[in-house]
């Protein structure tokens, strides 16, 4: 082998380095989704330029005939592995994945079949002959209408999976968006040297061209798979994620037609999805039991609506949401149904324990009292079980609570129902949804709002118990502030009641001087500090001097 054509193979030679290269890379990451596929991607490009360096060097006609139809064998790879690698990556929605799926095999097997065969027939090879080339003779033949429509076949398969991958790109979070976009420029550029090569266009050889647009593909591919992690992390979970809500969840655009549905809400539709997407939501929910169709123009809305399913009254709360792109334009709405069942025989246990109060309170009076301490401790625990977060804190704060209260010299009667109020007052938050409740990132306007109706889902809850009447002060007002700044109704100065004055810094205190996930405690001088400047904004300054004298003492 001569020196020029050494150094003409060693292009060659780096594309087949680079290309392995990258195989073992996604090769190491193939339990990802999309990754096995994109692995069988790789090994036909390396298979095919393994196969086109050994055609090179071979000296005889039958020789480049057999590393040629190796070649040809290595593209079947391609049109079998990018689309796979589209669907599984991008988690695209396939209507009938039972015939689309296998129906990418038999285009490749009846060619594969015709190579094997070609020396019986010479369907594919016609008229072939080695022509004088530099540095290496070049193998020649006839194109046959077989191999055109073949490569016509492919390179529309090729086409359409890149269409998949760049898609999603608009659909995607910046991190994903970027690791799609090295995806499909790192597959672009060895289809378009493939497509050059067909074409017989180009300022370079055709087959040259395949060399350079191959390395420059898996240089880019690789560059992705280090600096932005492709497979390590991915955007897989995030309609997984949709499919695996139990919360049933419709999304629709803005004619109101369905665009996407979750398993849960075709359960309750009892149909499939190919019978609801495309839809219109009037004619699918026509006599659907939740009111989605009554909210179809409605950019914001929460409601209730119940039904009997198996003789059990069934609860639930339907939120209806905008949808907007990166323009700011809304593309439509989404409607999330939360069973509330549960909330609602809370409410109607409330109900039967306050008539059980009333027919028995003149006989039983101190055996309630203790009944309903220990349902109020139970609920406490229950939200505090359910926050995660907050454990123990009812106990402390009740406690900060009293202490104040008791310093203040408040009668019996009412200590008690400061103690019964502290307990409660949180009780609101049973009406605040889980996805909001422990959600890690910052809420939204929105969220927030709801979180800020927890006072008076209390309220609802409470009001109806006679026995709790009194102790109702602080889960309602507990969030009302000094300046009138506070919520559910701004309340401002002394319109505040005094327990929930009280409870107010035992609440703030426990929070900065207790560890939580989100927020280390703080010292005491620094909490100090932070009251001194609040009195008068957030607090009551007479409680907060009171409050600063029994810390003083050592009394709390």
């Amino acid at each position: 082998m001569t020196q020029n054509q050494i150094i003409h193979l060693l292009s060659h030679v780096i594309s087949l380095a680079i290309s392995t290269s990258v195989l073992g890379i996604v090769w190491k990451r193939r339990r990802s989704p999309g990754a096995l596929a994109f692995s069988l991607y790789m090994l036909g490009q390396s298979l095919w330029m393994a196969a086109f360096i050994f055609e090179l060097i071979s000296t005889g006609l039958p020789g480049k005939i057999i590393w040629n139809g190796h070649q040809w064998l290595a593209g079947t790879l391609y049109v079998i592995a990018l689309p796979a690698f589209a669907i599984q990556f991008t988690e695209y929605k396939l209507r009938k994945p039972g015939i689309f799926l296998p129906g990418l095999l038999v285009v490749p097997i009846l060619f594969l079949s015709i190579l094997v065969t070609d020396s019986y027939h010479h369907w594919i090879y016609k008229n072939t002959y080695l022509a004088p080339g530099n540095p290496f003779p070049q193998l020649h033949y006839d194109p046959s209408p077989i191999a055109w429509l073949f490569s016509l076949y492919a390179f529309a398969i090729l086409s359409w999976s890149l269409y998949i991958l760049l898609r999603r790109v608009v659909q995607s979070h910046n991190l994903y968006r970027t690791q799609l976009k090295l995806i499909a420029l790192g597959i672009i550029f060895p289809i378009s040297g493939a497509l050059v090569a067909r074409l017989g266009a180009g300022i370079i050889p055709p087959r040259e061209a395949i060399t350079l647009t191959a390395i420059i593909g898996n240089l880019i591919i690789a560059w992705g798979l280090i600096r932005f992690r492709v497979f390590e992390v991915a955007s897989i979970g995030r309609d997984q994620v949709f499919e695996a809500l139990e919360e049933p969840v419709v999304i629709l655009d803005n004619k109101n037609n369905i665009v996407d549905i979750n398993s849960a809400m075709l359960v309750l539709l009892n149909k499939t999805a190919d019978e609801v997407i495309g839809q219109p939501a009037k004619v699918v929910f026509d006599e659907f039991p939740i009111p989605i169709k009554q909210y179809t123009h409605s950019t914001y809305a929460r409601t209730e609506a119940s039904f009997d399913l198996g003789g059990m009254n069934i609860h639930y709360e339907l939120t209806v949401w905008p949808l907007y792109n990166s323009r700011k334009e809304m593309t439509g709405r989404i409607y999330i149904s939360h069973d509330i069942t549960a909330l609602k025989q809370l409410e109607n246990e409330l109900r039967k324990l306050n008539t059980q109060l009333e027919d028995r309170v003149m006989a039983r009076t101190r055996e309630l009292a203790e009944a309903y301490d220990t349902t109020l401790e139970g609920w406490a625990r229950a939200l505090e079980l359910r926050d995660k977060e907050t454990e123990g804190h009812t106990r402390r704060v009740t406690d900060t609570t009293l202490k104040i209260a008791l310093k203040l010299e408040f009668p019996d009667d009412m200590i008690e129902h400061i103690r019964r109020g502290a307990i409660l007052h949180d009780i609101g938050k049973m009406g605040i949804p889980d996805e909001i409740l422990h959600k890690p990132d910052k809420l939204s306007k929105e969220e927030r709002e709801i979180i800020s109706k927890h006072p008076e889902t209390a309220y609802k809850l409470l009001k109806p118990i006679q026995y709790l009447e009194q102790a109702m002060d602080i889960p309602y007002c507990h969030h009302e502030k000094w300046d009138g700044t506070g919520y559910p109704r701004g309340l401002k100065g002394r319109e505040i009641p005094v327990a929930a004055r009280i409870f107010a810094i035992a609440d703030v205190w426990d929070a900065l001087s207790s560890e939580r996930p989100y927020n280390k405690a703080w010292s005491h001088e620094k909490i100090i500090a932070f009251f001194i400047e609040q009195s008068g904004k957030h607090f009551d300054p007479h409680m907060v001097n009171i409050f600063l004298d029994m810390l003083e003492k050592g009394e709390i």
